[in-house]
Order: C-alpha cells, then sequence, then structure tokens
C-alpha cells in the first residue's frame, strides 16, 4: 500500500500477511456496508491472492486495485481481472454510493450537484 496515499485507501486485504485493513477515517460508514467490504476483500485475495484494495482518486473516483509479489507463483493474474469485472458490475451501487459518500463527506462537495449530475 506503499504507492496510495493511506487517506485514499478505503480498505485492502493481503494473502501474504492474512490481515484484512479497514481505514478509520471512513468509520462513519454503516457497519453492514463495512462488513460486506471486508468480505468481498477477503474473498478477493482467498479466490486470486495478492494484495487487494479500493482507493478513492482525487476525484472521489472508486477503483480496485491488486497486486502480487513478483515471486508469487499462485497469483492468478487472469483471475483476479475478470473478479473484478464482476465486482464491477455486481456491485456497481455499492461502488456509486461509496463515491457519493466520499464526494460529499471527505471532498465536501454539494450533494445536490453530484444527484443533478447522474441524471
Amino acid at each position: 500500500m506503499d504507492m496510495y496515499k493511506e487517506e485514499n485507501v478505503l480498505c485492502a486485504a493481503s494473502t501474504y500477511e492474512q490481515k484484512y485493513y479497514f481505514n478509520q477515517r471512513f468509520h462513519a460508514l454503516p457497519e453492514s456496508i463495512q462488513e460486506e467490504l471486508q468480505i468481498l476483500s477477503v474473498m478477493f485475495t482467498q479466490e486470486v491472492g495478492g494484495v487487494f484494495s479500493l482507493v478513492f482518486d482525487e476525484e472521489g473516483n472508486l477503483s480496485m486495485e491488486t497486486e502480487a509479489d513478483e515471486e508469487d507463483i499462485l497469483y492468478d493474474e487472469i483471475g483476479s481481472v475478470l473478479k473484478v469485472k464482476r465486482l464491477q458490475d455486481t456491485k456497481r451501487e455499492l461502488f456509486e454510493s461509496l463515491e457519493l459518500f466520499y464526494q460529499t463527506f471527505i471532498l465536501h462537495k454539494d450533494i445536490s450537484e453530484l444527484l443533478a449530475g447522474e441524471e
């Protein structure tokens, strides 16, 4: 996670350290959402290996990042790409809601303008 600014990382999971990280900056998210993110992240790394992170960019867009150690021969690179695409489809509403949360409460953008832009 060195390549990311910690304040922009929503959560991450690592098969190498067998750990899950949730950024406490986002503690205001409902517990059910926090649990869903944990399950999603841990399941991702169990299926394909490596490290999985959900990261916000400067504009508040959420991206899924996955990486692996060079020596990790068990990491499923093709599987990781397919899994990211599947999550983008199946969790679209969750990710859009997280972006709206970030843009409203972290970036302090006007929510009425954000919602008007979606129409």
